[in-house]
């Protein structure tokens, strides 16, 4: 069961998190992510959760979810409390469903990636009100409360259109595995998150997590999505696009490119000292509200291991 909703649920002290999916290395992408959601925590004197989000069983990588703390760690990233790991927390999560279920919030889809291609691409509620057995089917959340814009810290108000904030979205997939967008809202509320700090590839996931948190009687955080690292316009650097672990022997060109991107170019005296102290220097001078506020940037490595990034795509 969830905690019990009370209208100080997000009153309290600053509760952040970095949220990765361990399937494969950390690179520079995710770097910045988990920098930009440390430093807002930290300049707000509050605590900074780690959860991996290994939902998604098929993408896991065995032995990535240590790596990625090990990573964390050689880059001074020391997180507050226990990790969190979502293949841990199914119990919580089908607890969650029964009740929409119960509440008959949720129905069976028999639509396949095929059939959605040939009505246009998009779902548009065509199972809602068929009969259809539960059995080797998706489960989808009737949308009753949709979000058609929200304002983000960073990149202002975003508008959604109609036809995916109405759609009913799924929640529990075919192959028996939750859904990224039950089981993240259900982890923020039940980790009393309070400002979700993370890339702006996630922009339009949010209104449909919002509209969960509506559904389910808390408020949702606040929201900031940074400027997505891509290697040109729309080609994020990502795991599944085989972007480079960063380096954990020697983390410091990384970290000062990390901070530059977000807009602290670190002094050069700084860029060869030790981890600890270019990290004090950054909690001194970070300010949420400093950062670029661009979808995207355009980076490329250098020979040297650097990162150059003065391309800036939207």
């Amino acid at each position: 069961m969830l905690p019990q909703f009370n209208s100080d649920y997000l009153s309290g002290s600053y509760r952040g998190r970095f949220a990765p999916s361990p399937s494969g290395a950390l690179h520079f992408g995710s770097l910045i992510a988990a920098l930009a959601s440390y430093l807002d925590a930290k300049a707000n004197l509050g605590q900074w959760l780690v959860r991996m989000e290994d939902i998604d069983t098929p993408r896991i990588v065995p032995g990535a979810a240590d790596e990625i703390l090990r990573t964390l760690e050689a880059y001074g990233l020391h997180w507050d409390g226990e990790v969190v790991y979502q293949s841990q927390r199914h119990a919580l999560y089908q607890d969650i469903l029964a009740q929409l279920n119960k509440a008959g919030l949720t129905y069976p889809c028999s639509c396949t990636r095929k059939t959605l291609k040939q009505r246009g691409g998009f779902y548009d509620n065509h199972c809602r009100d068929r009969q259809i057995a539960p059995e080797g089917n998706a489960h989808r959340l009737i949308q009753t409360q949709p979000v058609y814009s929200f304002d983000d810290l960073l990149q202002g108000q975003v508008n959604l259109p109609a036809s995916l904030a109405e759609e009913d979205y799924i929640v529990k997939r075919r192959d028996g595995l939750f859904a990224y967008q039950l089981v993240v809202v259900v982890d923020d509320i039940e980790q009393k998150i309070t400002r979700v700090v993370r890339g702006a590839d996630l922009l339009e996931p949010t209104a449909r997590q919002i509209s969960l948190f509506n559904q389910l009687g808390y408020q949702a955080p606040e929201y900031a999505h940074v400027s997505l690292a891509v290697a040109q316009p729309g080609f994020k650097l990502s795991k599944q696009n085989h972007a480079p672990a960063i380096d954990t022997t020697k983390p410091q060109p990384a970290l000062c490119a990390a901070l530059g991107f977000l807009g602290l170019p670190v002094p050069t005296e700084l860029h060869h000292d030790s981890v600890s102290n270019i990290l004090h220097w950054a909690e001194q001078h970070f300010s949420l509200r400093a950062l670029p506020r661009h979808r995207e940037i355009q980076v490329s490595l250098q020979a040297d291991g650097c990162y150059d990034f003065t391309g800036l795509t939207a």
